[in-house]
């Protein structure tokens, strides 16, 4: 199979819900993340030992805590420097229990991550947890 960087089309298409777009550019390198910024990431969270089909697999989020900032979880409701960014589900679509991410400060060089629909597999779960620098691929520009 032959490659060429150069012929390299950064199109990225999203079949899920996880985000309301579904045609983005990848603009590949590393640069400072900033709170909103779309990413895609590889997968490396704890759930990749039940699911090993996640392992590596590109994940298209929003990057919803930095460095610093603090999550707390209340009664599953997660927020993000007192920000309520969401409501950790029980269990996953095969009904596996699913535990809530735990309370921390954002170490550095990790993120909080996250989907817009409710349904969406982020770092609300520890299973999923925060994603390090080393695992993201790209930042997004969302298209259509």
């Amino acid at each position: 199979m032959w490659f060429c960087n150069a012929c390299f089309l950064p199109l990225l298409f999203n079949l899920t819900p996880s985000l309301p777009y579904r045609i983005a550019l990848l603009q590949h390198g590393p640069r400072p993340l900033r709170r909103g910024d779309f990413i895609v990431f590889s997968f490396a969270g704890e759930a990749q030992s039940r699911y090993p089909g996640l392992r590596g697999q590109p994940f298209f989020k929003i990057v919803r805590g930095l460095p610093g900032d603090t999550v707390a979880v209340a009664d599953r409701q997660v927020a993000v420097n007192g920000e309520n960014v969401g409501i950790a589900k029980t269990h996953a679509y095969d009904g596996h229990p699913l535990a809530p991410i735990a309370p921390t400060i954002i170490p550095p060089g990790h993120y909080y991550v996250q989907g817009t629909s409710p349904d969406s597999f982020d770092s609300r779960y520890r299973d999923s947890g925060l994603v390090r620098t080393e695992q993201v691929i790209g930042v997004v520009v969302p298209i259509f």
